[in-house]
């Protein structure tokens, strides 16, 4: 068993197919093909199953994608042990909720990459439990969440609180309490998005009955509140980024909290300079907020 083998393995199981994994690792996928049957040999088990043109995992290949994920993890750990003193390098895989990613993190993903061009960033958008879920499997690096984690693997720490607001069309009347939210269309990410639980929260505190339905884009949800469709609760970010397509009002409602956002990490993993230097710019640049 090869670390290269391991490799190719969780390409095909990253992409689900060889003809891409052998795109993505530059090498022909005949090559591929005849490494994983090895690998197979090796195990005595077989770890795809063919799928249309596709390929899934096998029950067992799904076990073997753990450990396959701990291995290459922690052969990316010893190489950054090594260096730990110099210029970050690398890979840092990173992922964020949705309204962090648009509202907070481009300037910051700019002027990390100017500051360490040599570490390359795997971005990605996610829910917060998903996210979650992918760094306890180490396929992420780090994530940024709202709300705190409390999985025993997983090591956070606060970045900055981000304020709520309602919003509204400009032609609704001013919003000062959830009686005022009666009737009206409310609309807000799926269940499990901490700035739905909090508008769900003030509603049952204050016994007011509403439904609310799911949309997970907030690009979607600022569309229909500014056409006049209904109302939403969102972060500040979002707001100020996009209150300038016009139609829309911002309320800010005492009861209503901030939201704690985290930036969380496996604990089992070890020093990595990358993840370490975008943690100590990203505490720099919102500790203000």
């Amino acid at each position: 068993m090869e670390l290269s083998q391991l490799r190719m393995f969780k390409a095909v199981a990253d992409l689900g197919s060889i003809v891409k994994a052998s795109e993505h690792l530059h090498c022909v996928p005949s090559n591929i093909t005849t490494r994983i049957k090895n690998l197979e040999e090796e195990l005595g088990e077989p770890l795809f199953v063919r799928k249309g043109r596709g390929l899934t995992l096998s029950p067992a290949g799904e076990i073997f994608l753990e450990y396959v994920n701990k291995i290459l993890s922690m052969c990316q750990e010893a190489k950054r042990a090594i260096t730990s003193d110099g210029v970050p390098t690398g890979t840092l895989s990173l992922g964020a909720i949705e309204s962090s990613a648009t509202s907070r993190l481009p300037k910051i993903l700019s002027k990390y990459h100017q500051s360490y061009p040599d570490v390359h960033i795997e971005f990605s958008t996610g829910k917060w439990k998903e996210l979650e879920t992918a760094v306890v499997k180490h396929e992420l690096d780090s994530a940024i969440i709202a709300g705190k984690s409390v999985h025993p693997d997983i090591q956070c720490v606060e970045i900055y609180q981000e304020d709520i607001l309602l919003i509204a069309p400009a032609t609704f009347d001013a919003i000062r309490s959830p009686a005022d939210l009666i009737g009206k269309n409310l609309y807000m990410w799926p269940v499990g998005c901490p700035y739905r639980k909090a508008l769900e929260n003030w509603l049952e505190m204050n016994q007011v009955s509403a439904t609310i339905t799911s949309i997970a884009s907030y690009g979607t949800i600022l569309g229909c509140v500014s056409s006049g469709a209904g109302i939403s609760l969102v972060p500040r970010g979002i707001y100020e980024q996009f209150k300038l397509i016009g139609g829309i009002k911002g309320y800010r409602i005492e009861q209503l909290k901030p939201i704690k956002n985290y930036f969380l990490w496996n604990k089992n993993t070890g020093f990595h300079k990358a993840k370490e230097a975008f943690l100590e710019l990203i505490q720099s640049e919102l500790r203000i907020m």
